[in-house]
């Protein structure tokens, strides 16, 4: 069984997407099979650990997931790995409001692995102690196997914090600061990894030198997994065109591996290159079309949707997708002509207007028997026309507006909600594929 070990922060900020980034990269310098795992809804650090460790990683989410679904994920794609390096979210114990659901303990606990903290010390020494026993006894379920100190100032500073902290939790890791290590971030988040040109070997030898990665070996742990009986992908009979580049990178792998489940081949394409491949339904994900705007106007791509969807093309969108959908796009003061697909005009502001996780219930039963539950990320505001139809009211989240998400025109559906294909009803969009290929 797969050995795991979660690498949790004591808060935001404190660089454990850039020592989680390290120990892959060193791990599979050392010619081992890593499986990459990040807590949460997050698409740009699995980016990250998926070009660093050469395989796809994937999101654990116990509010997304369910508690099953997590286990379920980790048995299904970490059997042929030597160690499973999980990435927390935030600090160890934030979860969805007040409860321990979707946090990185959560995870820690559903899969029964042990914890390496990391703890950002400049501006304390022996402070550093308070938080390591407040942190390692706040839930006795969750085993704090040892500590990074990130950002140290000096060896002495180092020693200092070392003599202060309880014997029975060891220290791992002394990392000084090295500003090039660290990707740099905007506003939705860090920088994807295919605009990050970093040295993974140069990273690699920078933790072998302040990390003892032998030490992150000893104390990782079998996974606590479910026994799953693979179920072989169906013969596939439909084609799926996803989006995918500089504009739309957004994706959950596991949605794909959905697709492929329920026999829809993958075809990846670029609206930017006004690319628009011969396929029996498109999926936009989210990304970063206010960054290109420009080039999306005058794609080939643009101007052949409309007439796609008015043909009944089953086209799903999420978020940057529903932003490329929409009739205009607003970015500093310039309104950009897009897809014109749905009835709706959008613009990008200075400040967040959605963010968080979500649950949806549909207003089809046709579509979905059950609620869908997501998450929303977003500075854009969309106007949509008086008679414009939606597929979901949202129950939690806000959506495009009034309490509503989903616009739906012809067989088109885009929202806000990035939906997890846990409770999205993948059979049902490709089985809309497969209608339409028939016609």
């Amino acid at each position: 069984m797969t050995k795991g070990i979660l690498i949790a922060g004591t808060h935001s900020g404190v660089g454990k997407t850039t020592v989680s980034m390290g120990i892959m990269a060193a791990l599979k310098h050392r010619q081992l099979k890593v499986q990459p795992y990040k807590v949460g809804p997050d698409y740009i650090d699995p980016s990250h650990h998926t070009a660093i460790c050469g395989r796809p990683s994937r999101n654990l989410d116990t509010y997304m997931m369910g508690t099953d679904g997590v286990g379920k994920t980790v048995a299904r794609t970490s059997g042929d790995a030597e160690i499973s390096v999980v990435e927390g979210v935030m600090g160890l114990f934030d979860g969805m409001d007040s409860t321990e659901i979707a946090s990185s303990a959560h995870v820690a606990k559903v899969l029964d692995i042990p914890v390496l903290l990391v703890i950002n010390v400049h501006g304390m020494s022996r402070s550093a102690a308070a938080l390591v026993k407040g942190y390692s006894e706040f839930d006795p379920e969750v085993r704090i196997a040892g500590v990074i100190l990130n950002k140290v100032g000096s060896p002495r500073h180092g020693e200092m914090i070392k003599n202060a902290l309880p014997d029975d939790i060891p220290i791992v890791g002394m990392i000084p600061r090295r500003k090039d290590i660290e990707v740099p971030s905007r506003h939705l988040g860090l920088y994807m990894a295919h605009e990050k040109d970093y040295n993974t070997a140069e990273m690699a030898e920078f933790i072998e030198e302040n990390v003892d990665l032998d030490a992150v070996l000893e104390l990782s742990e079998p996974c606590s997994i479910p026994e799953i009986r693979e179920i072989p992908d169906k013969d596939a009979d439909v084609r799926i065109g996803v989006a995918m580049d500089a504009a739309f990178c957004f994706y959950y792998q596991d949605m794909f591996d959905a697709f492929r489940a329920c026999g829809a081949e993958i075809e990846f394409f670029s609206p930017m290159k006004g690319e628009l491949p011969d396929v029996d339904g498109i999926y936009f994900g989210g990304g970063y079309p206010e960054l290109y705007a420009g080039e999306l106007e005058v794609s080939k791509t643009t101007r052949g949707l409309k007439d796609l969807s008015a043909d009944g093309l089953p086209i799903y969108g999420e978020c940057g997708g529903l932003l490329y959908l929409c009739g205009t796009y607003e970015v500093e003061d310039r309104t950009y002509k897009l897809a014109d697909v749905v009835p709706a005009d959008t613009r990008m502001t200075n400040r967040l207007r959605g963010l968080g996780y979500t649950e949806a219930r549909p207003l089809d039963k046709n579509f979905s028997s059950h609620n869908l539950k997501g998450h929303e990320f977003h500075y854009s505001l969309t106007d949509c026309d008086r008679d414009a139809r939606f597929a979901y009211e949202m129950l939690r989240g806000k959506g495009i507006q009034n309490g509503f998400d989903g616009l739906v025109e012809h067989n088109t559906l885009a929202g806000y909600m990035h939906a997890h294909p846990s409770t999205f009803p993948v059979e049902k969009f490709v089985e809309k594929c497969r209608e339409y290929k028939r016609k």
